[in-house]
């Protein structure tokens, strides 16, 4: 422009000049004869003083650069104007006159809000400034989104434009979702992140699973991805895979499937869609080697076509769109796809030193989450979500301010490890406070229109938060000005209140159709079908919690096995079970030097094939060891006395009256002459002798099978019951014993089944013994709609 004036008007418009580049243009385009910079939110509110202060007065000797108007005050000074200097551009009124002297008041630097004292009380139309503010505090961000969406579609109602302006992605989301129950898609001027789109989902799934081993879970996610095998048969794909996850990966289970687990779990019913998957399996296992970047995205892109495309051939381009499925699809498929080209290609390029799949997992993560999609559909045009950049050029009837929180409006800047503010402003580099400024700039023009709402979450999911510095500011200039001016704030809290009461009652049932809390059942089924059998450990379920024998044993239902197998209590105390029984075996005579290796053994082997995790592998043999020397010493003293002649072994013992069957197997019987010893081993704490006499029958009952003969050839005649404690340290749990206490076992064992085979009810969690015991069955009854503290309900089942 110095070499050659435009003929044609060179205009600037809604710039701050925050940047040195953008400032050198704006000084060019003033010295045009044709020339014109608009300044966006020009604030002629401020006293003079003030004004000038912005630069540096009472603020430090780089000035207040956290104000919104930092900007146009150091621009108007490099520029040699005052603010007189500038005219107004049109002759359009302030949509609120009023609000704008408050909110330059209340916007002072922090070291000035002195001047709150001395012009706060000159403030003329505090009222109507006011007006058309609602301050909405909601208990919840949830509370807060639904609010806020309940605004947005009631403006929408009167015919009016409604938009809501948050720098928050998470609330803008969820306001979207709450909108979707009446049909209305906001005009979202962010899109979506494209890692939260179909494709980007995919793509980050397979880029993580790109590792030595696959656990059930994440492969189930992936099989279940909406484009996984998007070029198949999508309905018998999604047959096949539940298929796989009950019986093969809940049942079997498996933490780490493979093709092996694959090809037997299908067997002589392998097929197209079963090749697929091990194929599958094979491409993700040896991924887990070091590669440079680009065969990291040449493997990574393969897979995921091949994921997406399914047991359809290769090649297929009638049936399959490039061989890759609905990957590619779309506005979300193309930015997808050009994300990975686009690292492929550079990744060619620059070569470069081998790396693990988990770094190039890191390097994709980066690069989908700098991306955003907006779908080609047709949102609503009069309902947005603006970000604040967009906001500074657009307008609406009500104007929503949302995620007014320190930390996200305004976000907080960044630690500098290396220099301090000081520093960096004698170096003349940003300092942190120049994002706070542009924010704060936002903010005050945003709350420049008619009708505005300032809205915050009280808290958040972890703890309360912390209101914007702006709305701080703002409320507490009003409540301390006090009269008329704290009058208008609570009847903006009031109207915030208002919409907050109508959004909950959005959640309320129907009065038509009034909700009821289900009560505490206690299902009463006919007698002919009720169990007749049980075993000694189930007898404690019955006593404890007998909704979950009637869900068991008289609807059929079963418990799930976790699809994330994961190194439990449950794992560990059925490898130790396994490893005693094989030591026993292996073991049946006196204990010799040998025997502390033997036992080790035996646990490292049951180990090695039920627990796939090599750091517990270690913790749990740690453990064991501890233990190992007191247990070997008591099993010492055991095996003196007798030799274990049952392992593990099955009995019944036939009641007459009433007709009931109670099963056991037993973990170990010991021989004693003409006795028998009765051992259980627990990895747990072993019941006391409280818990026995209430609940925890199992060895008595056990001991009661003996006398009776149950078990065969052993001698009917109980020398010894105890709970052999194997966790963390050796504990021994004795059960008293007698013909007495077996007398009184025997008719309390009656007295139960009988009262249940004459159509006793089957009460849920009858008897918890603490406050944290959980049923399988927790769901099926509505736990939480009732608590055990209530009368349950009888509920009779089918026909008496």
């Amino acid at each position: 422009m110095a070499r050659r004036t435009p003929g044609d008007p060179v205009i600037v418009a809604g710039s701050t000049a925050s940047r040195a580049p953008t400032r050198a243009l704006i000084t060019a385009v003033t010295a045009l004869p044709q020339g014109a910079v608009i300044l966006p939110g020009l604030d002629r509110d401020m006293p003079e003083p003030a004004w000038t202060g912005l630069l540096g007065d009472g603020h430090g000797p780089a000035g207040a650069q956290d104000h919104p108007q930092y900007r146009h005050a150091a621009l108007l000074a490099d520029l040699g104007l005052a603010r007189d200097d500038v005219p107004r551009w049109d002759g359009t009124a302030p949509a609120a006159p009023a609000r704008n002297r408050l909110l330059s008041l209340a916007l002072r630097p922090a070291p000035a809000t002195d001047a709150w004292r001395e012009e706060g009380p000159h403030l003329a139309d505090v009222a109507a400034a006011c007006a058309g503010i609602t301050l909405l505090e909601a208990p919840t961000p949830g509370a807060e989104a639904t609010t806020v969406a309940l605004g947005l579609r009631a403006a929408l109602a009167e015919g009016r434009r409604a938009a809501l302006i948050t720098p928050d992605r998470q609330l803008s989301r969820q306001v979207a979702a709450q909108l979707d129950r009446w049909g209305i898609e906001p005009d979202d001027s962010a899109g979506i992140p494209l890692g939260q789109s179909l494709p980007g989902r995919l793509l980050l799934m397979v880029a993580d699973l790109r590792a030595p081993v696959l656990d059930s879970e994440a492969l189930v996610a992936l099989l279940k991805h909406p484009l996984t095998a998007s070029g198949w048969d999508r309905p018998a794909h999604l047959a096949r895979v539940r298929a796989l996850e009950l019986d093969l990966l809940r049942r079997a289970p498996i933490a780490f499937p493979d093709r092996r687990a694959v090809a037997d779990w299908a067997g002589a019913e392998a097929d197209e869609w079963t090749a697929w998957l091990c194929d599958l399996l094979d491409r993700l296992a040896p991924s887990a080697g070091a590669a440079t970047l680009a065969e990291h995205a040449a493997d990574h892109l393969e897979i995921a076509e091949h994921a997406a495309r399914g047991p359809a051939a290769d090649g297929a381009e009638d049936a399959v769109e490039n061989g890759a499925g609905d990957l590619w699809k779309g506005v979300a498929g193309a930015c997808a796809r050009g994300v990975l080209r686009d690292l492929c290609a550079c990744a060619g390029e620059r070569g470069g030193a081998p790396l693990p799949p988990a770094d190039h997992a890191r390097i994709l993560h980066g690069l989908i989450a700098a991306e955003e999609v907006r779908e080609a559909v047709g949102p609503h045009p009069d309902v947005m979500i603006w970000g604040a950049l967009e906001a500074r050029v657009r307008t609406a009837d009500r104007v929503i301010l949302g995620g007014l929180v320190d930390g996200i409006w305004p976000d907080h800047p960044g630690a500098d490890p290396w220099l301090n503010r000081a520093m960096r402003a004698q170096a003349g580099l940003r300092l942190p406070d120049r994002t706070v400024g542009l924010s704060a700039h936002d903010f005050q023009q945003a709350a420049a229109g008619a009708e505005i709402w300032l809205s915050r979450a009280l808290r958040d999911d972890e703890a309360e938060t912390v209101p914007s510095r702006w709305l701080n500011r703002l409320t507490g200039l009003l409540d301390g000005l006090g009269g008329e001016a704290a009058a208008a704030l609570e009847a903006m809290r009031a109207r915030g209140d208002g919409w907050l009461a109508q959004a909950a009652r959005l959640s309320e049932p129907d009065a038509r159709h009034p909700a009821t809390l289900a009560p505490r059942p206690a299902p009463k089924p006919p007698t002919a079908h009720r169990p007749t059998r049980l075993s000694v450990t189930a007898v404690e379920t019955l006593i404890r919690d007998p909704y979950a024998i009637y869900a068991r044993a008289i609807l059929g239902l079963r418990a799930l096995d976790p699809l994330r197998q994961g190194p439990d209590a449950r794992l560990r105390g059925s490898a130790i079970h396994d490893a005693m029984e094989r030591f026993a075996r292996e073991v049946p005579g006196e204990i010799d030097a040998a025997a502390a290796d033997r036992l080790r053994a035996a646990l490292e082997q049951t180990l090695a094939s039920q627990a796939p995790w090599p750091g517990f592998r270690r913790l749990w043999l740690g453990k064991f060891d501890r233990m190992l020397p007191d247990f070997l010493r008591a099993e010492a003293a055991r095996r003196a006395a007798g030799r274990p002649i049952a392992i593990e072994r099955g009995a019944e013992l036939a009641f007459d009256d009433p007709p009931f069957t109670l099963t056991a197997r037993a973990d170990r019987m010991d021989h004693r002459g003409d006795a028998v010893a009765i051992y259980d081993y627990k990895t747990g704490k072993p019941p006391t002798a409280k818990q026995q006499e209430a609940f925890a029958k199992q060895l008595l009952l056990e001991a009661l099978m003996v006398t009776r003969g149950a078990f065969g050839d052993l001698p009917p005649r109980v020398a010894e019951v105890a709970y052999l404690g194997v966790g963390a340290s050796y504990k021994e749990e004795t059960v008293a014993v007698d013909a007495a206490i077996l007398a009184e076992t025997d008719r309390e064992f009656r007295d139960l089944v009988g009262a249940y085979a004459e159509g006793r009810p089957y009460i849920a969690r009858l008897a918890p013994d603490v406050l944290t015991f959980a049923s399988d069955y927790d769901q099926l009854s509505r736990f939480g709609e009732w608590d055990d503290t209530q009368d349950a309900t009888t509920i009779p089942v089918g026909r008496a």
